[in-house]
């Protein structure tokens, strides 16, 4: 079944649902979480609190979202698959559904280009995008005098977010872990697994130098994925320079938002009479990536060392969100949300 939508700029439905990750408003929480996959963000969610019992929606889109709280802090894990339009849906739907400020972490795979064995933990402070040239003649290369692929400027994680995963990463590695934990250093993010990270495959991508086209440069890339540095760019361009947010009331058009819900909506919930982005609001965004593959050695991780690592590099970003203090004045309204503690 399609529900009607609000605005073909902004999409929603008519009880103010994004379009893409099916939320609204009291459904997510201004300190996030977000992953690749559906089981990690299930995995993460084992240590939310009981009580309030963790909200659960999953979008027609391939979006999860678990909010709930951790040491009685109201947090979300999402869900969102991969790459930069993946992420780009994210930051901007839910940074609608959010008054106040955001402290977003992405808990993330990676392949490593440092000597680093698998099953490290890096925390890059910094990241580039990389990205397949179009202009490029792949087939008759001898023609272009452009490279192949693009690398951007750096764009850069919040640093007191940044340092706070860092301790809470160094503090809950468990002591008989062999992970290295490598912080400081910058990620390349690229639009695909494949040509802009360098793999060979049976396409014509002439990429066979861009690894050594990476290591050349001096920025102390470590690790090569699909989303951080779309997060980092997005969460600094919200602090400065943009327009007011669109109305939210616009003609209707129609659309696939049919959200499954673990639970029946809050009532009573206040109806979006204004933009909750508010101009003066913040986004802090760092990154945790685990490293599954090498680069250089090839070598590539084994199942039961993934479901560990993810299990305390989880309770770690967990435990650094609930100790950044965010002004009462600065967080989503709890009354009538889905994390609202409610004496029977």
């Amino acid at each position: 079944m399609k529900q009607t939508l609000t605005d073909a700029n902004f999409p929603r439905t008519a009880d103010h649902r994004v379009y893409h990750l099916g939320l609204r408003p009291g459904e997510v929480t201004n300190r996030i979480i977000t992953v690749g996959s559906p089981s990690r963000a299930s995995g993460i969610a084992t240590y939310l609190d009981a009580e309030p019992k963790p909200f659960v929606l999953s979008s027609e889109r391939g979006f999860t979202t678990i909010t709930g709280r951790f040491r009685g802090v109201p947090v979300s894990i999402v869900s969102i698959g991969m790459g930069y339009p993946n992420m780009d849906f994210f930051v901007r739907e839910v940074r609608e559904c959010i008054s106040g400020d955001m402290y977003i972490v992405r808990l993330g795979s990676c392949g490593a280009l440092v000597e680093v064995p698998v099953g490290s933990v890096v925390l890059p402070s910094s990241s580039v995008a990389i990205n397949r040239n179009y202009d490029f003649d792949f087939v008759d290369p001898e023609r272009s005098s452009e490279p192949a692929y693009r690398i951007s400027k750096p764009a850069f994680a919040d640093a007191h977010l940044h340092e706070e995963v860092r301790k809470a990463i160094e503090a809950v590695k468990p002591v008989d872990s062999k992970s290295h934990i490598v912080a400081g250093t910058t990620n390349a993010s690229a639009d695909s697994f494949y040509s802009s990270q360098g793999r060979q495959t049976s396409f014509p991508d002439r990429n066979a130098n861009l690894i050594a086209r990476l290591k050349e440069l001096d920025l102390n890339i470590s690790t090569l994925e699909m989303e951080t540095f779309h997060l980092y760019h997005l969460a600094h361009c919200w602090g400065a320079g943009r327009s007011e947010p669109p109305s939210p009331t616009i003609p209707l058009a129609r659309g696939p938002v049919h959200p499954v819900v673990s639970r029946p909506p809050v009532e009573g919930e206040a109806t979006l009479e204004r933009p909750l982005a508010a101009r003066d609001t913040t986004i802090k965004a760092a990154a945790v990536h685990l490293v599954y593959a090498s680069r250089t050695s090839q070598d590539f991780i084994t199942p039961s060392e993934v479901t560990a690592l993810e299990d305390w590099a989880g309770l770690a970003v967990l435990t650094a969100l609930s100790n950044i203090e965010i002004p009462y004045d600065r967080v989503h309204v709890e009354a009538g949300s889905v994390w609202e503690i409610k004496n029977n």
